[in-house]
């Protein structure tokens, strides 16, 4: 059976993230970012030729899936909910109802997920990746959800 994992970017170090995308068999990460950077030190092995350095000395294949990260008018859908909530994009915990109604709608629903799904490793997991440390708080989730109810893809996600 084809796996997804799903992790995002904040309260990992490059080692503990490689590590764990090592002990999931996760073989091939597919980036589901619009923008492929992550400000702040902490966080600059997230950024693409870095990240992409590193996984390929750690035998892990990336894909860059654009059509599948939410516009920049959907992620200020998101960014009212976060004020209103009193979240960051770092503390998020959960995404607006309305962003993802839309995201599914104008996003997932449009893109070939048939691209995604011949990628992915037939014995070993792929990743989904984004920034958002819980994956109800980030589009990730929803792109996971839709490849397990519509092709029987196992689903876990991979939590700091």
């Amino acid at each position: 059976m084809r796996r997804v994992v799903t992790i995002g970017v904040y309260g990992w170090d490059l080692s503990s993230f490689l590590q764990a995308l090592a002990a999931a068999d996760v073989r091939l990460l597919i980036d589901v970012r619009q923008r492929r950077g992550v400000r702040g030190r902490e966080y600059a092995w997230a950024n693409s030729a870095r990240l992409q350095a590193a996984l390929e000395g750690a035998g892990v294949a990336y894909e860059h899936h654009k059509e599948l990260a939410p516009t920049t008018e959907l992620r200020h859908v998101q960014y009212a909910e976060d004020a209103r909530r009193g979240e960051g994009k770092r503390s998020r915990t959960v995404l607006a109802p309305e962003y993802a109604t839309r995201y599914t709608r104008q996003i997932l629903e449009q893109a070939p997920l048939g691209l995604v799904l011949d990628a992915l490793p037939a014995n070993d997991a792929a990743a989904l990746f984004c920034v958002e440390r819980d994956p109800e708080a980030c589009h990730r989730s929803i792109v996971a959800e839709r490849l397990a109810a519509e092709y029987g893809i196992g689903v876990s996600h991979l939590r700091r």
